[in-house]
């Protein structure tokens, strides 16, 4: 793989190859200069044939140094039907954005800007259906609707397609959605018989290898992806973590979404910082969300200061996110948006003071996204994390009294300011997926037979991970479950249930999509809640960070109708679990364990706690040994990452052995630490690991949309592809040398 720096050289070399419009639509910009990715991205496009990858910081100019050269190709292409350049985005916001942001360069070089996505005008869509053109700006749900709804179409729209451009890349990577649009951008090329250049666009890419695999896998590329990537230097982080203690009494615990005495702390900390200015605050889930806006705006409230605090996430109304992405965006007023990772994308919100964490992020990848957010036009990147820890108390368990959350926000931190993130994983099966596309295929053409629907998919297609004897035990369980059917000629077609499937409207996403209640006021939409915990009528709940009484209940249409009131609770939200945590970041845990030094980000509660945490964990002779007593049981702390955890959970339980993972530790009840060591002693001795009969019989592998319907063997081998590893990274064995100190191999 080619990785090309920026230009070096004086003067823009690279401004003289556009095409004369373009250059005339950034001197009307006023640009006093080309960024150094667009420099480089722009003699990449133009006097090469490569697939590229641009990958620079958030705000570094990566949507145009795509367009810049792709429309410099299209000015003057007058002649070729259909469209020219997909632009594939996560996200509908994205999109509307990026299509804002393209209509002024585009229109004055009269290169058609079209948007599809669902909240496109049905006149909008047939514009484009009749005459296909320009740049075609969609979700991968909204391209594999045009597969499944106008599969004989698919030829005639895309027939001069010359790019494909695939924003957030990183956030495609090891997905559900990853490997459908990986399946259909196949699709086209084999509709059209040619190979289309594929241009991806990153802020976030752990590894480039795996980056390039995902943007065109090796089994369909003559050579690797040339890589452009920015080395512009920004202009620094202002770092702060600060820890909470809470308080030691009986209540309810901190990880409830009520407002508990820490939670109350950390929002009038907020409330003092952040007031003032625009801001983005990262609450992980959609619940604490809703707790912290409404803890936020009944300070502004009491204090009588005009409202600054609002929420956003995926669960309300179109036009209450867009409102606030909007306000953000004009900057004419102070305004904090809590959020969940909806922000986390390169949605165009302005410039934005500062970011703050509520809890410890997800992972070090969406960490450096949500720093990314901050520090645009000169200024440094802002960046306040908030810690809580428990209090330590009698039967507190050894990750409580180790600090476990804390330390592994810091290794997160560490490795962050570091420039390391974590690679996704590659080499899935993605059996769910591989079903919608099977069906998706039999929708397109009609019918298709076994053989040509696995040289497409699997020889020649991105699930080359599935063996043609797996391929055809899932064509037989399909068949049983009556969504397909094969004709005396050998054709599959849609059986019965195939056919109610594919023609309901969420078969296009590759996701569950679970059903929700619409929630209405005075005939106004504010979202939508899946209803975990039933809500009835004379209830209270906070949503939209406002309170409200729940006035009626139609269980056929589905809605909540809502008042405005002076009480309220957070609902109960489907939150996911949180993301599993790479093995670089635990051996990094074990380094800040071991170090002496105190990072200068951390406040004096969180450098106190931190202290605590070193002495308990050499309380415990943690820096002795992998293996300790944890009541009337034994805890194991191997400094490995969730998958080989997984791994070997799975593997004690076929030795009749049963742990728990709670955080770095696996703990084992009423079993002596002798025995634990033994057991884990012979589990790791086995190597490689057989993952897919491991995964045989596991009762929580029914994880994605189409798991339910896979025969055992493809159910088993696509959940040990995305949860377990064949041959785990050794876990570090701790010892005492003469000297005292532990003893650490890294590269065991």
């Amino acid at each position: 793989m080619t990785t090309l720096p920026p230009s070096g050289s004086e003067g823009s070399s690279s401004f003289e190859l556009l095409h004369e419009d373009v250059r005339r639509w950034i001197w009307e910009q006023r640009w006093a200069e080309l960024r150094d990715v667009q420099e480089t991205a722009i003699r990449t496009i133009l006097r090469g044939d490569d697939d590229v990858i641009i990958t620079a910081a958030t705000a570094a100019g990566k949507t145009e140094a795509a367009f810049l050269p792709i429309c410099s190709t299209l000015v003057d292409d007058d002649a070729t039907a259909g469209v020219q350049a997909l632009y594939v985005g996560p996200l509908k916001a994205l999109i509307n954005d990026q299509w804002r942001r393209l209509d002024g360069l585009c229109d004055s070089l009269e290169i058609p800007v079209h948007r599809w996505h669902g909240d496109v005008t049905a006149g909008a869509r047939q514009k484009l259906i009749r005459n296909p053109s320009g740049i075609l700006l969609i979700t991968p749900e909204s391209l594999e609707a045009f597969f499944v709804r106008r599969g004989g179409d698919v030829a005639r729209i895309f027939a001069g397609l010359r790019y494909v451009v695939i924003d957030e890349l990183h956030a495609f990577i090891g997905t559900e959605r990853g490997m459908q649009l990986q399946s259909l951008l196949h699709r086209i090329e084999r509709v059209l018989h040619r190979r289309v250049r594929r241009i991806g666009l990153s802020a976030t890419l752990g590894d480039m290898n795996i980056a390039a695999d995902f943007l065109r896998p090796p089994n369909r590329r003559a050579s690797a992806p040339v890589v452009v990537n920015s080395d512009e230097a920004g202009s620094g982080v202002k770092l702060k973590l600060y820890g909470f203690r809470e308080p030691l009494h009986e209540g309810e615990s901190s990880e409830t979404d009520e407002a508990d005495e820490t939670s109350q702390t950390i929002a009038q900390h907020l409330f003092r910082t952040l007031r003032g200015a625009n801001n983005l605050v990262f609450a992980n889930a959609r619940s604490r969300v809703e707790l912290y806006t409404d803890l936020l705006s009944r300070m502004c409230e009491s204090s009588k200061f005009p409202q600054e605090f609002f929420a956003h996430h995926g669960s309300l109304s179109r036009e209450l996110r867009t409102n606030v992405e909007e306000e953000l965006k004009r900057g004419d007023k102070p305004l904090t948006v809590i959020c969940t990772s909806t922000l986390e994308m390169g949605i165009d919100i302005g410039a934005v003071t500062s970011v703050a964490q509520i809890g410890a992020p997800p992972n070090v990848a969406s960490l450096r996204q949500r720093l990314g957010r901050s520090g645009r036009r000169g200024e440094p990147a802002v960046l306040r994390v908030y810690i809580q820890e428990a209090s330590i108390k009698d039967g507190s368990s050894p990750q409580d009294a180790i600090r476990a959350d804390l330390v592994e926000t810091i290794a997160m931190l560490n490795l962050m300011l570091a420039k390391w993130v974590e690679p996704p994983l590659a080499e899935m099966v993605h059996g769910s997926t591989l079903v919608q596309q099977i069906l998706s295929l039999i929708a397109q053409y009609g019918g298709i037979t076994a053989a040509d629907a696995y040289a497409l998919l699997c020889e020649s297609g991105p699930f080359q991970h599935v063996p043609r004897p797996m391929f055809a035990g899932l064509l037989r369980s399909l068949a049983a479950h009556d969504l397909i059917t094969q004709m005396k000629d050998g054709l599959l077609i849609h059986g019965v249930e195939g056919e109610k499937r594919v023609n309901h409207y969420d078969f296009y996403t590759a996701f569950i999509t679970p059903d929700e209640y619409r929630l209405v006021s005075g005939g106004r939409n504010l979202g939508s809640l899946p209803i975990v915990v039933p809500i009835a009528e004379g209830s209270f709940l906070i949503f939209a960070g406002r309170r409200w009484r729940v006035v009626s209940v139609d269980h056929e249409r589905r809605v909540l109708d809502l008042v405005p009131a002076a009480g309220g609770r957070v609902p109960t939200f489907m939150n996911g679990a949180r993301g599993d945590v790479h093995d670089r970041v635990r051996r990094e845990m074990l380094s800040v364990y071991t170090s002496a030094d105190t990072p200068s980000y951390l406040d004096k509660v969180a450098a106190d706690l931190l202290h605590e945490g070193r002495e308990n964990f050499r309380r415990l002779q943690l820096d002795r040994t992998n293996f300790i007593a944890c009541g009337d049981g034994a805890a194991y702390f191997p400094w490995n990452g969730s998958l080989a955890m997984n791994t070997l959970t799975l593997q004690l339980a076929a030795m009749k052995v049963s742990v728990s993972q709670e955080g770095p530790a696996l703990v084992a009840e009423r079993l002596p630490v002798d025995a634990l060591r033994d057991a884990v002693l012979a589990c790791e001795a086995v190597r490689p690991v057989d993952t897919v009969a491991l995964a045989t019989g596991v009762e929580t592998a029914v994880e994605e949309k189409w798991d339910d319907v896979l025969d055992p063997v493809t159910l088993a081998a696509s959940y040990a592809s995305r949860k377990l590893v064949k041959n785990p990274t050794p876990s570090i064995a701790i010892s005492k040398t003469h000297s005292g100190h532990p003893l650490i191999d890294l590269d065991a």
